[in-house]
């Protein structure tokens, strides 16, 4: 967005120089009790009487007006973040909500679900530093010697690698939060979906694995995301698939990552859902799947009213994949492949 933005959240990461910044003030609302009988609830009171559109990409996201009178809200449960180019429309919408629910202004924004922001005159900065050293903290890993990546290259675990652990709980726990960490964290996102397969019977192996993720965790515990605020609006992403790499399954696992101009905006790290008889199969499965992201990702941008620039770009690097992508006419080498891939040549210019 063009816009001076406004925004809800918690503020308990410390960073208080935004509020001197000439052109952003922000405000945050969170419910803090249930509202009386007769009161309607805050998924009915939000839509109805603050925003004209809820958005189709999120079902936790409306907006409201156009242009410089354009307001848009998120929602998690008691959590509310709020953008705008006009400090009077948020200051309206808390007074609305106030008259239905206790709310509290937190001020703007610098903490919200577990993520810290930091905004300044050049861009937005995300991280989990204070998550990510909570979960050191909880597996004693506050001290330990830190490592350069968070898994050896190469090596692919099985359901059969070591001994069952007698604690399995402990092994869910952590995957579970390091999960979350990849919010903010996309270097550490294929270890992490690589481990979550195994946690219905997790080996010591496993946790081996897993711990090495701490550790490289300790090495950058601040690590996040930039979003500068001179940016390109450019969609761009780049797919890629490893062939045949599960040792169990044969299955492939498909990557992406999405940009806006220079800033990073989704990222993915998936086993593919079935068996691709050949590596373009592979390829063109991941080609389809970044396809329908960009889709949703496009849409997205127009429920916020961004407009890109320039025609959406995807990076592959398998002459084949392109190729079929192309050539409507391929049927013998590609009669195999599922009819819901093809999905790619609708969107080729």
């Amino acid at each position: 967005m063009h816009d001076e933005q406004f925004v809800s959240g918690n503020n308990d990461s410390g960073y208080h120089d935004l509020a001197n910044l000439p052109h952003a003030e922000l405000s945050a609302s969170q419910l803090l009790h249930e509202p009386s009988a007769n009161a309607s609830p805050p998924d009915e009171v939000i839509p109805q009487s603050s925003c004209d559109h809820e958005a189709h990409t999120d079902p936790s996201l409306c907006t409201r007006g156009n242009g410089s009178e354009f307001i848009a809200l998120l929602v998690y449960i008691d959590d509310i973040l709020v953008v705008s180019s006009k400090l009077s429309l948020i200051q309206e919408l808390k007074d609305l909500l106030h008259t239905t629910f206790k709310i509290k202004d937190l001020g703007i924004l610098g903490y919200f679900l577990g993520i810290e922001a930091k905004i300044s005159s050049t861009g937005l900065n995300l991280c989990q530093r204070k998550y990510a050293l909570e979960i050191l903290d909880d597996a004693r890993f506050l001290h330990c010697k830190s490592v350069r990546t968070p898994m050896t290259p190469r090596v692919l675990l099985t359901h059969t690698d070591g001994l069952p652990l007698l604690d399995p709980n402990s092994y869910r726990r952590l995957i579970g939060r390091l999960i979350y960490l990849t919010a903010t964290r996309p270097d550490i996102t294929f270890a992490v979906h690589h481990l979550s397969q195994f946690v219905s019977s997790p080996t010591d192996k496993h946790m081996t694995v897993a711990y090495r993720i701490l550790r490289y965790i300790k090495g950058s515990p601040g690590q996040g995301l930039s979003y500068p605020a001179n940016n390109k609006l450019k969609l761009q992403s780049f797919s890629d698939s490893d062939w045949a790499s599960c040792s169990e399954s044969s299955k492939s696992v498909t990557g992406l990552c999405a940009f806006l101009g220079s800033s990073l905006i989704s990222w993915h790290s998936k086993k593919e859902a079935i068996v691709s008889k050949s590596s373009s199969e592979a390829e063109y499965r991941a080609l389809a799947m970044t396809t329908c992201e960009l889709q949703w990702l496009n849409s997205l941008l127009q429920d916020l009213q961004v407009t890109t620039t320039e025609p959406i770009v995807i990076f592959g690097d398998s002459k084949s994949t392109i190729a079929i992508a192309e050539n409507h006419m391929f049927h013998e080498r590609t009669k195999h492949i599922e009819i819901d891939c093809h999905v790619v040549r609708e969107k080729i210019v």
